[in-house]
């Protein structure tokens, strides 16, 4: 079992920047795949960003590529999503998921732990 617990969201003004954290417990983050998603309201839960195991491999989102950078620290257990150039549409619950795998994936359905999430605020 995974626990994870997701934090460094908040409100921001549109152009500035936010780091969110995913600090990991219960198991080794290095046996797993990482992701990124977020739900706006009235929105289904997407994808913004994923990692392989090792952290050599990434996945971003069309609407987030070249503004957001996913990273890993295996040896601290976290995860990282650097967000700058921050738009309104950025705006929603921003959830850490892990995949019981060396190899992300991108889909709701094929992630096995999630965290509760931390809300990003853009005010225009």
């Amino acid at each position: 079992q995974v626990q994870l617990v997701e934090s460094g969201g908040g409100l921001v003004q549109a152009g500035g920047s936010l780091r969110l954290s995913c600090a990991a417990s219960g198991r080794t983050l290095s046996n797993y795949a990482m992701g990124w998603f977020r739900q706006a309201p009235g929105k289904e839960r997407e994808s913004v960003a994923a990692i392989n195991w090792s952290g050599v491999n990434t996945y971003y989102s069309n609407s987030v590529k070249g503004r957001f950078t996913i990273s890993r620290d295996n040896a601290k257990n976290t995860v990282y999503l650097q967000m700058n150039s921050l738009k309104p549409e950025d705006t929603g619950v921003y959830y850490c998921a892990a995949r019981k795998s060396a190899v992300y994936a991108t889909s709701v359905g094929a992630m096995d732990y999630w965290g509760k999430g931390t809300l990003v605020t853009v005010s225009s």
